[in-house]
């Protein structure tokens, strides 16, 4: 399979987890689920689209290489601390689907991260 097509399937789940997972955040009351939450999908919105349309492009690449980050750091930042079943999640129902969430969207997120890299590079290689 080419590498350009495992990068916007993973994109895509990347994005669809992070989904899942701010809005499980949400329904629990560790998010607000006011206008702050916006960003986040502003932020979705232009990972969504550097994904599809800007395709096989410098931008596109930098976009999500960008998310893939963003999207990596989310496991990252559930695990300090009280790590990824204390705290608030510890003694609500549906630990499973948000645990779940953070280890499917941390794996695709750093997959299209390395993608994204190899694409970046290769579009270096390939300029004259």
């Amino acid at each position: 399979m080419k590498e350009n097509v495992m990068l916007t399937i993973t994109s895509l789940l990347s994005i669809l987890f992070m989904t899942l997972h701010l809005s499980d955040d949400i329904v629990r009351g560790m998010e607000p689920g006011g206008v702050k939450n916006l960003v986040g999908v502003l932020i979705l919105v232009v990972w969504l689209y550097g994904t599809l349309v800007l395709t096989e492009r410098r931008s596109g690449f930098v976009i999500l290489l960008l998310g893939s980050l963003l999207g990596s750091g989310v496991p990252i930042v559930h695990m300090m601390g009280s790590g990824l079943v204390g705290g608030k999640i510890a003694d609500s129902s549906g630990v499973f689907f948000w645990v779940w969430t953070n280890i499917a969207l941390g794996v695709t997120a750093i997959f299209s991260l390395i993608l994204s890299v190899r694409g970046l590079r290769g579009l270096q290689r390939s300029r004259p």
